[in-house]
């Protein structure tokens, strides 16, 4: 069925999905997804500054991550394009689709991205790849660019909230789900699409949505590459709808939807995208290369390992806590064995034994083979779903370790995760494209961004992100 929709169709609740047929009292998804995008305007200040450090997240993760494996991979598999668009930290154009596929993959490469909570999604990684290859494609200005990101994370977040369990998410990867559909809907208003193209776009999207979620047992990398797909994807689906692609308008709640296919729990999915604070300003950007879950009990662990000058050898036990989306969520409790770089970035029980024996929180507590002392503490950790913390999440995500010694007991807790400041962000970014760019390429992206909102041509960015000796 074609995006095109009676225009006094009107809401519906609760309704089993047997019953969407009626057009007059079920309103797709997908068209409300697509107005919402298409309603986003001029953006409040914090809301532009949450765009902003989200924005330079992505470009400091991605040049951090461009001679890594991962991102050697997916650089070179970009088809040269004279005349395309830029990779970040790369020499080569290519086309928007796979600009979008390796600056997605690179900007994940470090575990490091920013998180939405309540979708388990980490929408920049997808939203703003996708985003930053179209704007190179066509003249695109700050307010239309930071509108888009907006429409991105507001929808991909919502439809992830509303799909997502702690059971489904230990089979799907949540942003190789969300990422898509989100970033569609920020390229439908990037691009200035019309309601029903828009609305397709996204439905195009929801066709084009995977990822499995097998790697954390046994570190596959194929993580690193769910958000490339997702990114390129969107594109794809974007551009096939300015095109005049259609798509089934209940691609996203029909009884053959993604929340069918998903769910199949026969409800029609309640999803409101208009009200409440933007979706946007419940991310948090990451302090640390490591699992979304996994942040939180290191920081008490460390908190707890400063504050009473513990001694890796001197603990007997460990006993760590978190919400049940913590405890449930695949590879957050392997003990081990620890063979690849992402089984233990994973794990919260490897996290918090080298955060104890480092005494310090940082990439260099991943490196491969498990040291002994690490080793004889994770053997010593428990972890388990505390019932107030999962009350809290995802509005709160917390953590509870307790620490045995001879003769005593060190408890500790966080009630949320201590997130990265903007200025951390700027500063690692900054790092980060000195050291791949050189200090004027830097600066010129901090000042782009900087003044990101009254930007003519945001494609612009482009031209700074390549190698320097280009850019001179």
């Amino acid at each position: 069925m074609s995006a095109r929709l009676p225009s006094d169709a009107a809401p519906a609740s609760g309704r089993r999905l047997e019953a969407v047929a009626d057009r007059d009292e079920a309103r797709p998804l997908a068209r409300q997804a697509a107005e919402a995008a298409l309603a986003q305007g001029r953006q409040e200040d914090a809301v532009v500054s949450k765009v902003q450090t989200c924005l330079l997240d992505v470009i400091g993760a991605a040049l951090e991550s461009r001679h890594l494996p991962w991102g050697d991979q997916a650089v070179r598999i970009a088809s040269p394009s004279p005349g395309g668009v830029r990779i970040i930290g790369a020499s080569r154009r290519t086309t928007p689709g796979d600009a979008a596929f390796a600056n997605a993959a690179l900007a994940h490469g470090l575990v490091r991205e920013d998180m939405h909570a309540a979708s388990i999604s980490h929408l920049g990684v997808v939203v703003i790849p996708a985003l930053l290859s179209l704007a190179q494609t066509r003249r695109v200005d700050g307010g239309t660019f930071v509108a888009a990101v907006v429409a991105g994370y507001e929808v991909g977040a919502r439809i992830g909230a509303a799909l997502f369990t702690t059971e489904l998410a230990r089979l799907f990867r949540p942003t190789g789900i969300t990422g898509p559909i989100g970033a569609a809907a920020g390229a439908a208003r990037l691009l200035g699409l019309d309601p029903a193209r828009a609305t397709s776009a996204i439905a195009l999207a929801a066709n084009a949505t995977g990822g499995l979620n097998e790697w954390p047992a046994v570190g596959g990398n194929e993580m690193f590459f769910h958000p490339g797909f997702a990114a390129r994807n969107a594109v794809t689906a974007a551009q096939l709808a300015e095109f005049g692609a259609e798509a089934s308008e209940t691609a996203l709640d029909g009884p053959a939807g993604l929340f069918a296919a998903m769910r199949r729990d026969g409800t029609r999915p309640r999803v409101s995208f208009f009200g409440g604070r933007p979706e946007i300003l419940a991310v948090y950007n990451k302090p640390v290369p490591a699992c979304n879950f996994a942040q939180t009990a290191c920081q008490v662990a460390l908190r707890l390992s400063r504050e009473h000058a513990v001694r890796a050898e001197e603990l007997r036990g460990v006993r760590i806590r978190v919400p049940r989306a913590a405890a449930r969520y695949p590879g957050c409790d392997s003990t081990g064995p620890f063979d690849r770089l992402l089984q233990a970035k994973m794990s919260i029980p490897f996290g918090v034994a080298a955060t104890l024996c480092r005494g310090v929180i940082e990439e260099a507590n991943y490196t491969l083979p498990v040291s002994p002392d690490v080793a004889r503490l994770i053997g010593l950790t428990s972890l388990k779903e505390d019932e107030a913390l999962t009350a809290a999440f995802p509005a709160r995500q917390g953590a509870a370790i307790e620490l045995l010694l001879d003769g005593r007991t060190l408890a500790g807790r966080l009630d949320d995760v201590v997130a990265a400041t903007p200025g951390e962000v700027r500063a690692r970014c900054e790092r980060a494209a000195t050291d791949a760019l050189g200090a004027k390429a830097a600066q010129g992206i901090l000042d782009f961004v900087d003044g990101l909102p009254e930007a003519a041509d945001v494609g612009a960015i482009g031209e700074l992100f390549a190698a320097a000796e280009e850019v001179a």
